[in-house]
């Protein structure tokens, strides 16, 4: 079997922190603007708001399992947001039945994200001080794709069952109905080019590349920051509900009890939630039939980021209910001080009338 030259292309993305403060971090690193790569089919109305930063750096420590490549290329992205990516690409001649083991290798990534997490590390050493709140989640999302030079449409339409391993990271064969579902959302700009993506992996067969794979990662970057936001509002949320609803060796809380530092820590809650969805949803804006639009919305249905954006705003309108409800109780705890104060007032009152007659 003739092999193939196919760039394997790992996406890893992380969170560090609140906020990246880019124009302070480009020189530190000697960064790039990260705009997306311009082509023929490429509006200049679609680019990042604001631009991310992008520099080069040496990922000899990564290395894909059980193939020969020649040595990687990475490249770490920072978004003002507080999210990273980490894109490592291989150059790989490989067989058919060569990629479709190695697919399967890549399904079990954890040893290559604690190896990303090292090929970072002293890049983000750097950037600490740029970074506000600072904090390296335990959070990760990992993303492949397979990239191939163009091809013919015979070869594209023969190789479905193949593609279909590949994207869903499979050794063996995969059943008719399986093998649909894994190519379901596929995207041709020219009989010769075809994108297809899948939950953990890609595939790409096209001459010019480089925006296609730039709007996935960006994707997977969404899907990262996405999951860290819900995750934060289900621990937060349950700090607010133990506060509303405390256990019952306390069954009545004191009656000075006011919540203000719930109520203050619910808001703040609210605030950063709200605004690191906006900024990560918001800092690539694809609108439009365009190709690269297209390839934005079939990422956005892998990844099911509507489903997370409709969590997320589920989750902000309770904690705004739960805001209102602390706010309403601190607001009845002070008016029962303020009626018993009065009335405590009202009866010396009373009494010093009656001592002086």
């Amino acid at each position: 079997m003739e092999p193939l030259d196919v760039n394997v292309h790992l996406a890893f993305a992380f969170d560090i922190g609140y906020e990246i403060d880019l124009d302070r971090a480009r020189p530190l690193l000697s960064a790039e603007s990260g705009a997306i790569a311009r082509r023929r089919r490429t509006p200049e109305s679609l680019q990042y708001r604001p631009t991310p930063a992008r520099v080069t750096l040496d990922a000899s420590g990564l290395a894909l399992p059980g193939i020969a490549t020649g040595p990687p290329r990475a490249e770490l992205s920072l978004f003002d947001f507080g999210a990273v990516s980490l894109l490592v690409s291989f150059q790989v001649r490989a067989t058919e039945a060569e990629l479709l083991n190695l697919a399967e290798e890549l399904a079990e990534p954890a040893s290559l994200v604690a190896a990303a997490r090292l090929v970072m590390a002293p890049w983000l050493e750097r950037i600490k001080p740029m970074v506000t709140e600072y904090e390296l989640s335990d959070f990760s999302e990992e993303y492949v794709v397979f990239q191939l030079a163009e091809q013919t449409p015979e070869w594209i339409a023969s190789h479905k069952n193949w593609i279909a391993q590949l994207v869903r990271l499979e050794g063996g064969e995969l059943s008719e109905s399986e093998v649909n579902e894994a190519t379901r959302l596929s995207l041709s700009y020219s009989p010769t080019d075809v994108v297809t993506l899948d939950w953990a992996a890609g595939f790409i067969a096209d001459r010019v590349w480089v925006d296609t794979l730039q709007v996935i990662e960006f994707a997977n970057v969404q899907l990262l920051e996405f999951r860290h936001i819900d995750d934060r509002l289900d621990d937060r949320l349950e700090a607010a509900y133990r506060v509303i609803r405390p256990v019952k060796r306390q069954r009545k809380l004191p009656l000075w009890r006011t919540h203000s530092g719930a109520v203050r820590s619910v808001r703040e809650l609210e605030i950063e939630a709200t605004s690191l969805f906006e900024r990560a949803d918001n800092a690539l804006k694809l609108i439009g039939d365009q190709y690269l639009s297209r390839v934005y919305d079939l990422a956005q249905a892998r990844f099911h980021l509507p489903e997370w954006q409709q969590s997320i705003r589920r989750k902000l309108e309770t904690v705004g209910d739960v805001y209102d409800l602390l706010v309403h109780r601190a607001d009845s705890m002070r008016m029962e001080v303020l009626e018993i104060t009065v009335i405590l007032l009202i009866t010396i009152e009373i009494a010093l009338a009656i001592r002086g007659h």
